[in-house]
Parts: C-alpha cells; structure tokens; sequence
C-alpha cells in the first residue's frame, strides 16, 4: 500500500477518479438494485447512475505518477529550508503547496502529455510554489502601463493624479485629519467643507456638496426632489453608461416616474410643455457626454428649461455627465460644456464627475441653489453615500489647481494628455520606435502608424486627438501571443491589436515607462 498527498491509502489494484477528486480508496458505486433495497428514492438511485457514468479509470501509468506526489507536510518541510519562504505566511505557504499540488494531480488525470517525473520533483514543485506564493503575494491591483491611447481609461483607473495631489493623499492617509471637525470653533464640523468653498469659487454655484460618484449623485437628487413625482426628460438623452447604467433605471430607484417627451433625434420645447401638469416634479436635461446624434436633430438648451422651469414653478436639473471646469474649445478642441456655463444658465441643480474629464478621484459633484442643494444634504441617503477622508483629500488637492487653469492644464495628467502637442508625440512614437529597434533582433518588425487617441471615460466621443503610434510584429509570435507577453509584464504593458501588429500610442505612455516598454521587449525576444 502507498500513501498520496491528502496520506489516503491507495489501492495498488484499479483506481476511478471522479471530477477533481485526489485518487484515494475507490470503491464501485451501489448498484441501483442495492440502493432500491436499501429504501433509497428514485431522484437517488438516479444520480448514482450519473455518478457511475463519470467515474474514469485511471490508467497504470497514472496510478504511478499519482504515487510520486507529495503530501502537504513534506513539501512545508522542505519550504522551511528555503529563504524565499521567511517572509511568506505559513497560511499563504499552505495554500499555495495544495494550489501546486491539486493542479498536478488535475493534469495527471486529463493524462496530460506535460507531466513525467522531471516535472514531478521535489525541486519543480518547490518552484511551482515558490510562483504560487510570490503571485498571492503581489497586489491585486497593480500598476499598468496604459498604452492604448484611451485617456481617461476606465478598466484602467480612468484620471491619473496630479503629483501634488498623490502628495497631499500620502500625508492625509498617514495621519489623523479635520475630517469633521472644525478647527476655529473646537467642534464637529462638516466633512464637506473642506470642499464646498473650492467648488462654489470654481463653478460659481450657491452651494456644493460630494458623494461618492455622479450616478450616486443623480439618485440623490432625483430622490430628494422627485419621488413620487413625474420627471420631464428628452427620449434623446435616456443614457447608458459603462456597467449598464442606465437613466431610466436610476429613476425608477429614486422613486421618480419618468417621462419621455419628443424623439429619439428632435425635441422641442413644446414637447416638456405639454408634459406639464399637476404630477410634474422635475425637469430633467441629461448631457449626452458618451454618445452624439447628429444630422437632423432638436435639442432644447438649458437656458429654455430654466425659463420653461420658472413659469411653471418647477425645479431643472442638468447631469453633464463627465463635467469639466475647461473650456476645450479655447485649445483647438471640441466644445464641451462646462460647469460654470450650467450654473450661469440656471439650473437648480448639476450633477457632474470628480475623475472624468475633471482629472480628479471618483467623485459625484453637485452644486446649485442653496436652498436645493440642502435639502439634498439632508437626505439620509445622502450619509450612505458620502466620501471618504482620501478622495476628500485627492479632490480638494486637485480643485486648487483650477484656481489657476494655466497650471490646471499643465499639472493634471488628464488634462494633460489629451491637450499634448501632436509634435510631442511624434517626438516619443520616434524615440521609442528606435529604442526598439536599437534591440537588434532582426525578427522583431517596427512601423510607425498614423492613428487617433481617444479622451475615453464616456466624454468628447467625436473628438479625434491625431497621434502617432508604434505597431510591432515579430516573427513567428501571433499578435494575440504578443499582447498576452505584455499585459504579463511586470508592470503589465496594456496596448492594442490592430491590422496584425500589437499597437501603442504614446499619448498615454508616461515619459519614464519607455524605458520599461523597452527592457520588456528585449527580455521577450530572449526568452523567445
């Protein structure tokens, strides 16, 4: 008799194995007449048939190799030798010994080619663990190198903070903080007021106020101010965002009954006066900040609302969406409105993102009349929503930039990156296309390419940003292995595939991340 991994005797004669099971002890399942006789139901004796269709019999040469396996204690008694596993938990150790070996176990019974005795040793599976332990170790969220173009990148952590503002949140996390309390009086203070001045400066709004991301905030105020009342809303401007976010969802949430007035490409003004009457609560304009209709179209402006809103003793509403304090225009860019153009139309109240366009943490802005926005504030909804001390901390950092837009565009990545110089990046497309090529294996292909960057996080979606990027091929590597060799980086490099090369815009590589694309390629083309 031998002992495997989990110490179960096993059997020297045939052994069957069922899913993931270790192999161990095996005995032939009951036959259904042994189970009827034992009183067991049909639904029973059914899955036992299923039970006996799974069950495979291990082959000799599987039964040896199974045999060759480890246990759990002999594999921590050779760990406990080894220096890499000091500073390793036992617990993260333990885990990862039963990780490697399952895994073998596993691949034995698939009768996979890989597995012979080599790959079966004490030594392998010790650096099988070693792997194990050092990838339950690393961070689950990591740094990447964002060369896809896409500015604000979502699945990538959409805003990049100002360095003063990373400044500010090490020094605030490190340390006890005023979050509520009010250094002039002695006591408890608001945990917006850190805040509230900044953006009302700004924006130039009555009154301010933060939760922890714009769709939080859009239910707030749709809750605060239309439940159980019917909300006036253009049937072009129903968004959806990322993670099927969708306006009338949140309506029905908030307590609100929506309506629709107009088309999906025209409405009118007299489409929202029509809708009036006495179940009117809200009228509500969304900005379509991740999509554009164009051709023949009607939008009404906000100014008209405001106007309608105040005939009928009725509260307007925008949700620009993404939000901005610039006017990109001003910068060759495409128009997109601004925070300080909704507040000076009007509206009673505008909900807005802290890390779209603003470059900020995530954050849902509001500001607006006084009167409105603390009735909001007082809200209980308001307290289950509300930020922490560090985005608190990032944000005020980064609306004190905006005092100064100059410095704003030139110290906010975001900002940043999308107003780059096409010169600029030319200028590192060539430097790293060199680099690359300065590796000298004849296999790897460089072409410059004439592409766009995109601002991304559901803003300016016409907007084309002209870019020059580096496409790459190399022989005998497909351009899905070549993207999979990246993102396994460490950092991992994020770019994109098109037209058979493995593509990346430097309007979003970080000047001392070249480098690292560079040492990446180059210890690729040794391995291959």
């Amino acid at each position: 008799m031998a002992k495997n991994s989990e110490d179960k005797v096993i059997s020297h004669g045939p052994v069957f194995a069922q899913g993931f099971a270790a192999a161990g002890p095996a005995h032939p399942p009951a036959s259904p007449e042994r189970l009827a006789m034992a009183g067991v139901g049909h639904t029973q004796m059914a899955k036992a048939k299923n039970q006996k269709k799974k069950l495979v019999q291990i082959k000799p040469g599987q039964q040896a190799l199974l045999r060759k396996l480890p246990g759990v204690d002999h594999l921590m008694e050779l760990t406990a030798k080894e220096a890499f596993f000091k500073g390793v938990p036992p617990a993260v150790v333990v885990n990862s010994i039963r990780s490697v070996i399952g895994n073998k176990r596993q691949a034995i019974l698939n009768d996979e080619r890989s597995i012979n005795d080599k790959n079966l040793s004490a030594p392998h599976l010790i650096d099988a663990v070693k792997n194990a332990a050092k990838n339950a170790m690393t961070p689950n969220l990591r740094n990447t190198i964002n060369a896809t173009g896409v500015v604000v990148h979502t699945n990538l952590g959409r805003s990049l903070l100002a360095t003063e503002v990373v400044e500010n949140l090490i020094t605030i996390a490190g340390r006890y903080s005023n979050l509520e309390y009010d250094l002039n009086i002695g006591k408890r203070g608001s945990r917006y007021s850190s805040v509230k001045d900044l953006i009302c400066e700004i924006s130039g709004a009555e009154a301010a106020m933060v939760v922890n991301n714009n769709a939080g905030a859009v239910l707030l105020c749709l809750e605060t101010i239309a439940r159980n009342k019917e909300v006036i809303v253009s049937r072009g401007e129903l968004v959806e965002i990322g993670g099927s976010f969708r306006v009338p969802d949140v309506m029905v949430k908030s307590g609100g009954i929506l309506r629709e007035v107009g088309t999906t490409n025209r409405t009118h003004l007299r489409d929202y006066e029509n809708a009036i009457d006495q179940k009117t609560g809200l009228l509500l304009k969304v900005h379509t900040s991740n999509y554009s209709v164009v051709g023949f179209t009607a939008e009404v402006s906000l100014r008209e609302l405001v106007d309608l809103g105040a005939a009928h003793q009725l509260p307007v509403m925008e949700d620009l969406g993404s939000g901005t304090f610039i006017d990109f225009s001003k910068y060759g860019l495409l128009k997109e409105p601004t925070v300080q153009e909704s507040v000076t139309a009007g509206a009673d109240v505008i909900t807005f993102s802290g890390d779209k366009l603003l470059g900020g943490p995530q954050a849902g802005i509001i500001v607006g009349k006084k009167e409105v926005v603390d009735r909001i504030k007082k809200n209980p909804i308001t307290r289950a929503l509300r930020i922490d001390k560090l985005t608190l901390a990032a944000l005020e950092s980064t609306l004190r930039l905006y005092r100064d837009e100059e410095k704003a565009v030139r110290m906010i990545p975001t900002l940043q990156m999308i107003m780059l110089p096409l010169k600029e990046v030319q200028k590192r497309a060539q430097h790293l296309a060199k680099a690359l090529k300065n590796i000298g294996d004849a296999r790897m292909h460089i072409q410059l390419l004439e592409h766009s960057s995109k601002t991304g996080g559901g803003a300016l979606p016409l907007m084309e940003l002209p870019s020059l990027c580096v496409g790459i091929q190399i022989k005998d590597m497909s351009p899905n292995a070549l993207e999979k060799a990246m993102r396994s980086n460490d950092p991992p490099i994020i770019g994109r595939i098109e037209d058979d090369l493995f593509v990346m815009d430097p309007r979003t590589i970080q000047k001392d991340e070249l480098s690292i694309i560079e040492t990446a390629f180059e210890n690729l083309t040794k391995k291959a």
